[in-house]
């Protein structure tokens, strides 16, 4: 019998002790056993903090964020392999499509956006400096920095590849290690994953690890530079949430936990319309995808009251199309649930929502007649597809419409009168990860998202002009937020560079200028520049340095120059060209100066016109105009080096330049940033 495996401190490692047996989902063969017996975790932990933790801090984000894309590289040549394994798990292809190929593609986003969003620098600067002093000799800027404990995941066991993945990618490119430890029933899947991931020796040592079987006192060792993220039941993550350690020492601690997501068709919907077919469509794909065992399923369909009966037949109708099997037979649709135990639990919640609701269609419990399609799938963990109508008063907060659920191929049809009351229903749910309203009418579409929005995670519309493109209603992507509150636990993975900052501490920085662009890598207004008498751009990206600066010759606006520009450009605002409109407009004294003009003169003050290696300007940032300008004003400008960001894998850097025009009285009249590509030597 095989032994799952943990890989700690650079080791794997195998329990000596007898283990929990796991049994493949779709014939209850035995696949393996899982303990964790005989690890000790306070030193994981430290292994984690004192090895993985400094190793992955000498990564800049874009070197985390490559490596991210090599990793993802290696694991899809080898996705056919994650493939094979998963049907053990009940997984038909295209359930192990998203665990698999979906998880992976997280690593690739991670890493896209961390090398176009973040710096390639070990700093990240959250949001403009801070003016706190009259002369700006002390000032101040937001930075986030890693924390320097480690991020321990504990996952669920309805995605054992995604769910690690879409972790692991912002945890990786915060800089933290990370201990993984999957649910025990597909851990089995996970393991093979971890096995390949160490095998290519692309992350650092002791920047993963992985416990297959118990946790064992690992919570008991966390303290306020640790993050716990947590997915499955609400009842065990309260639980862990509420371990002393955690408690005492503030720990982070990331929820997913049970969701009664909703979909609501639109009061504006009609049989035989677009958006009629896309609702049912949409919630039996929910209702079967991964057989139902997805934290963002539809459990919840809040449709009109005069509606009831014709969405119960179409759904009818399509669930009835929708074969259960062997993953491996041609023509199945929907797989197993996870486990006979995982099946008991759906079983159980059926039966307490059968007493407020009456079944639509499907079978299940003692003396179901389900069809199941393959051999030897007698010992199967096997369900039919659910859908109840609930027959109560859907306005009762306390009915287990809103309160139980049942983790599998189950949806409940619930009646609503009007977009108000949709609104309530939905409410009743008690925080959700996602809701979705398919509607053609855009004024019901904004009356249900609005209503509903404090109450979710995320919010899906869909119309007949979306839908092709669509990614539905329950998946979750690494762009957006994934998390909800309330039930759904109250914290939020992924959402692109915001599940990087989970990991990381924000902090204040104060003091001088100078001191505050040391520290930052980022000139900062009131720091010294560097006027050498060598035109920045003659500079190659690695010879120049931050605070290079460039003080222009002065340049007397005109009335000649702004009529010029108007001419040339088409732009003749009655304020550059009427001087009695122009003073009778609060802002202008007079005939002002085009603001485009104004960037273009700067654009001929700064400029080295001959070829160097200065490749291309590729746009401005933060673009204020400040002060008007009027003919005889006397401009300048300060060109200054503000940031650069190295491109590991091309021969050019970017560079961002200060750039701030100032008036014969000193006084700032435009303020942004040039962007620059800029050839290494």
């Amino acid at each position: 019998m095989k032994k799952l495996q943990s890989y700690v401190q650079g080791e794997w490692f195998e329990s000596s002790a007898s283990g929990v047996l796991l049994r493949n989902a779709v014939n209850g063969d035995a696949v393996a056993e899982i303990s964790s017996d005989g690890l000790d975790f306070a030193d994981i932990r430290n292994y984690a903090r004192d090895a993985g933790g400094p190793a992955l801090r000498k990564f800049t984000f874009h070197q985390r964020a490559l490596k991210l894309k090599e990793l993802a590289k290696y694991l899809m040549e080898r996705k056919e392999l994650f493939y094979e394994l998963s049907k053990a798990t009940g997984a038909t292809r295209t359930d192990s499509w998203i665990d698999i190929e979906g998880g992976i593609s997280t690593l690739f986003i991670y890493s896209g956006k961390g090398r176009r969003e973040m710096p390639n620098s070990n700093v990240y600067l959250d949001g403009p400096q801070e003016i706190i002093s009259r002369d700006g000799t002390f000032t101040a800027q937001h930075i986030y920095t890693p924390i320097q404990g480690v991020a321990i995941q504990i996952n669920a066991f309805n995605f054992p590849c995604w769910g690690m993945l879409e972790k692991l990618a912002p945890q990786l490119l915060a800089g933290v290690p990370v201990i993984v430890k999957p649910a025990s029933q597909t851990a089995f899947l996970t393991e093979l994953m971890v096995k390949h991931i160490i095998e290519s020796g692309i992350l650092p040592e002791g920047s993963l690890q992985l416990v297959c079987g118990s946790t064992g006192d690992l919570l008991k060792h966390v303290d306020c530079q640790d993050a716990v993220s947590f997915t499955g039941s609400a009842s065990t993550g309260l639980m862990l949430k509420q371990q002393p350690a955690i408690i005492q020492n503030a720990t982070r601690f990331f929820m997913e936990a049970d969701s009664l997501n909703c979909s609501i068709l639109g009061s504006d919907v009609q049989p035989g319309s677009v958006e009629f077919d896309l609702y049912v469509k949409e919630v039996a794909r929910e209702m079967t995808a991964k057989a139902g065992q997805k934290c963002t399923a539809i459990r919840r369909a809040i449709v009109p009251a005069n509606l009831m009966e014709a969405v119960g037949d179409a759904l009818k109708a399509r669930l009835a199309k929708i074969a259960v099997g062997d993953p491996d037979v041609e023509g199945v649709r929907m797989g197993a649930l996870a486990g006979l135990d995982q099946r008991r639990d759906v079983e159980e919640r059926l039966e307490l929502l059968s007493q407020q609701c009456e079944k639509v269609f499907g079978d299940f419990g003692t003396g179901s007649s389900l069809s199941v399609m393959g051999e030897n799938t007698e010992n199967g963990a096997f369900i039919s597809p659910v859908l109840l109508a609930y027959n109560g008063a859907a306005n009762d907060p306390d009915s287990a419409i809103h309160n139980v659920e049942a983790f599998g191929p189950v949806s409940t049809l619930i009646p609503y009168e009007n977009d108000d009351d949709a609104i309530a229903i939905a409410a009743m749910g008690k925080g959700s990860l996602v809701g979705s309203v398919i509607t053609a009418d855009p004024n019901v579409a904004r009356n249900i998202v609005l209503g509903c929005a404090a109450y979710h995670g995320r919010m899906v519309v869909i119309n007949e002009a979306c839908a092709k493109e669509s990614t539905g209603h329950g998946s979750p992507l690494a762009h957006l937020v994934h998390g909800g509150p309330g039930r759904a636990g109250g914290c939020e993975e992924m959402g692109g560079i915001r599940g990087v900052k989970h990991y990381m501490q924000r902090t204040a920085v104060q003091g001088s200028p100078d001191m505050l662009s040391a520290i930052t890598n980022t000139w900062i207004t009131g720091a010294k520049r560097n006027v050498d008498g060598i035109h920045p751009f003659k500079k190659t990206f690695e010879i120049l340095s931050v605070g290079d600066a460039l003080i222009t010759e002065k340049r007397v606006i005109t009335i000649e120059d702004i009529e010029a520009f108007a001419e040339l450009s088409g732009d003749t605002f009655y304020a550059h060209m009427d001087k009695a409109a122009a003073q009778r407009n609060p802002f202008f004294e007079d005939r002002v100066a085009h603001g485009y003009f104004l960037v273009s003169m700067a654009a001929g003050l700064f400029v080295w016109p001959d070829e160097g290696p200065v490749l291309a300007n590729y746009g401005l940032d933060n673009l204020r105009f400040s002060a008007p300008v009027y003919a005889g004003d006397e401009l300048q400008v300060q060109f200054t080096c503000k940031q650069k960001v190295n491109r590991d894998t091309e021969e050019y850097g970017e560079v961002r330049w200060d750039t701030t025009i100032i008036n014969q009285d000193s006084e700032v009249v435009a303020n942004y940033d040039v962007l620059t590509l800029v050839a290494k030597a």
